[in-house]
């Protein structure tokens, strides 16, 4: 469920948000009282996920400020739905709320630049050890789904600027890994940690640099994964899934380059480069069929 509050100036815009507001399919318990602190009124309302586009719509068109208003999700745990109705929780399709998630996600904060940073150096010690378990430790701390989702809300809804630098950030991430990877493989070399010359460091998880025919289908799977966990909030658990297609690649790629094996570098990076436009092109299309299913009230 959301949860609307909005500041009205005045009596009349508060009588004429209300009006608005009551007969709106999937909004609910409007309520308004006198706001203590200034001048004017607060509005509250309940809103389903699927009529919070065209709240947003009628806000704008009554004059009210961005600053006025704010929408936020909140979690209910009264009433338990019996089998009966489950189907008839609240849990349509909100453009407004997939696309705020997007703009929050779309530039490389901190957090996601160390935690880009410690991905690269466990998927490092995976592939150099060819413990597949470290590499799945690293998919696990890895948070790329979020800029790939924010990606692919600025495709579908048509914000170049957004959709540009979220996968700038992507792509960003992706260098993070490869940087610590190389840093990683090169430092064991020069401290002859890694100085068997018989030793294949590569050959465990040589499949991370072949493309095949489950190359594709695993980013298209991966995809359609990630916007229903983007707008589920099952991030945390799906982004693992995820990363199967973009941080193992990455880190082998790092790994070769700290090697010096840049003839089978190439093929991680040709493995990841088509993991991305795909993650990228099913994630939008999927979408795309969502926004264009969504009930229009």
């Amino acid at each position: 469920m959301l949860r609307l509050r909005a500041n009205a100036g005045d009596d009349l815009e508060r009588d004429d948000l209300v009006r608005q507001l009551n007969p709106m399919k999937g909004v609910h318990r409007v309520t308004s009282m006198e706001d203590a602190c200034q001048a004017g009124w607060v509005v509250s309302a309940d809103l389903s996920p699927a009529a919070a586009d065209k709240v947003l719509s009628l806000l704008a068109g009554t004059g009210i400020d961005r600053d006025d208003y704010v929408i936020v999700r909140q979690d209910v745990i009264a009433p338990r739905f019996g089998p009966a109705t489950l189907m008839h929780a609240e849990e349509g399709f909100s453009w407004a709320e997939v696309m705020g998630e997007a703009r929050a996600n779309s530039r490389p904060i901190a957090r996601y630049v160390i935690l880009m940073m410690v991905a690269g150096w466990i998927a490092a010690l995976g592939v150099i050890t060819s413990n597949s378990i470290l590499v799945i430790g690293a998919m696990a701390v890895s948070p790329d789904l979020l800029p790939v989702c924010a990606t692919c809300v600025g495709v579908v809804g048509k914000r170049l600027g957004l959709a540009g630098r979220a996968f700038g950030t992507l792509v960003f991430g992706m260098f993070l890994v490869m940087i610590v990877a190389a840093a990683i493989a090169f430092g064991l070399e020069g401290v002859s940690i890694l100085d068997d010359s018989a030793n294949d460091y590569l050959s465990g998880l040589r499949g991370l640099a072949q493309v095949s025919y489950t190359t594709i289908m695993v980013a298209l799977a991966a995809g359609v994964a990630a916007i229903l966990s983007f707008e589920t909030r099952a991030a945390a658990t799906v982004g693992v899934a995820i990363s199967v297609t973009t941080v193992p690649a990455s880190a082998f790629f790092g790994v070769a380059m700290g090697l010096g094996e840049t003839s089978r570098a190439t093929g991680a990076l040709e493995v990841l480069a088509i993991n991305l436009v795909l993650l990228v092109a099913s994630g939008s299309l999927t979408l795309a069929i969502q926004r264009w299913l969504a009930p229009r009230e």
